[in-house]
């Protein structure tokens, strides 16, 4: 049975942290960038650039452990680091650290199973570079960078059940078998939206990596 892997969007750590959002909690946030190479009636084949992430190992089961990292993780992004600028945060909060650097909220957020221990992972923006990013006060925290990879993916709207994520993981592995492809690896849930938008208006992903079928001739 394949494991579960999470993501979820900034909003819902918002929302997991006791961080106040204005109005409907619908912010720009900075993303990991890709481009649609190839569509498979629904499913996307996507193709990431790299991108830079603070990530964190953390013990635990599926829910304290994500609980767990996530606060780790938003103490950096908040100011809990030896940079020597503020920078201003794209998200509309309430709360901050006094000092140190703050650094703009991006989604998503990604939760993986690795041994015994979950890896949890913030992408750090776009406009920093590995070397300008300031160093953690943590040393439970790592920065790297996320090498560029391909991802296929399917986009569903409706409740985070696992009824309907495995609906829609099963359209996904089925939609990738039928036109040859393999999944690999662990899938991956995306969840962009705070818990308090209607079901309905969620943005909801579940995305694998594959391999794709061998050309014949």
């Amino acid at each position: 049975m394949r494991s579960l892997v999470i993501v979820v969007g900034i909003p819902i750590l918002a929302a997991a942290l006791g961080i106040a959002m204005v109005g409907s909690g619908t912010v720009a946030y900075d993303n990991p960038t890709y481009r649609v190479i190839e569509m498979i009636g629904d499913i996307e084949i996507r193709q990431y650039e790299p991108y830079l992430v603070a990530e964190t190992k953390v013990d635990g089961d599926l829910e304290s452990a994500g609980n767990q990292g996530f606060r780790i993780l938003a103490k950096y992004i908040f100011g809990d680091n030896r940079g020597r600028r503020r920078i201003a945060m794209t998200a509309p909060v309430t709360q901050e650290k006094a000092k140190g650097v703050k650094i703009a909220m991006t989604a998503p957020v990604t939760q993986e199973k690795a041994g015994e221990q979950y890896v949890i992972q913030f992408m750090m923006p776009s406009e920093y570079s590995l070397a300008e990013l300031p160093e953690p006060n943590d040393s439970r925290i790592t920065i790297r960078e996320i090498p560029a990879r391909s991802f296929a993916a399917v986009r569903y709207s409706g409740t985070w059940s696992k009824r309907n994520y495995q609906k829609h993981l099963d359209l996904l592995l089925d939609a990738l078998q039928t036109a040859g492809y393999a999944a690999s690896g662990e899938p991956i849930w995306a969840r962009y939206d705070a818990p308090f938008k209607p079901w309905f208006l969620r943005r909801n992903e579940i995305l694998t990596a594959f391999q794709a079928p061998v050309a014949s001739g």
